[in-house]
């Protein structure tokens, strides 16, 4: 099973008192309540990317949360990632570590950087049967205002249509752009199929 997640931010205190406001008393709280959540679904053999910005800390404080986490584990790295930086950097607790990455779930393709790409690589690619076959899954803006004007420059785009090669008819554009924002899952990984089911029911 894979599942994807962004935004976790270990040890964050302001996400606690600020722009989140995470339900929290402490760090400490907030730490071991992700750690919790994500072992709650994630098994030894499980696969997990992590859409950026895992820790605001330095190695030598990450490292013991990430050999709690289960699973094998992808990293997307976000702009406060600065550990992968350390000396000390252990980058064999990841199978893979770097900014951008493509794969394959269920025979579908997805995109996967901690920045919003609002034209990605696949947008249209379609089966035989007229399904999109491309997401693009992202973090970096929690809940906040460019949250807001990404979900508006996705309804816009949807609307519109055009002409592709082979298609009798012009299209609606697609736009599988999937905020992974690990409050909206109540810090679990999901599935990219879980995902969908709660951009599509929020």
């Amino acid at each position: 099973m894979r599942y994807y997640i962004s935004d976790l931010h270990f040890f964050h205190e302001n996400l606690i008192k600020a722009m989140d406001k995470r339900a929290f008393d402490s760090v400490e709280a907030m730490n071991s309540y992700m750690i919790e959540q994500w072992n709650s679904v994630v098994r030894k053999n499980d696969e997990v990317v992590i859409l950026g910005d895992l820790s605001i800390e330095r190695w030598d404080k990450t490292e013991p949360i990430v050999k709690q986490l289960k699973g094998k584990k992808y990293l997307v790295t976000g702009n406060h990632d600065k550990f992968v930086k350390d000396k000390s950097f252990d980058q064999s607790l990841f199978k893979w570590v770097g900014p951008y990455l493509e794969m394959k779930d269920n025979n579908r393709k997805v995109v996967l950087c901690h920045y919003p790409i609002m034209c990605y690589n696949g947008q249209y690619n379609f089966s035989k049967h007229g399904n999109s076959k491309t997401y693009m899954l992202y973090g970096h803006v929690h809940n906040s205002y460019d949250y807001e004007l990404i979900k508006d420059f996705i309804n816009d785009t949807r609307v519109r249509t055009r002409s592709i090669k082979d298609a009798e008819d012009e299209i609606s554009i697609p736009c599988n752009m999937i905020n992974c924002f690990c409050i909206r899952s109540d810090y679990k990984p999901l599935t990219l199929d879980q995902w969908i089911a709660l951009e599509e029911n929020p």
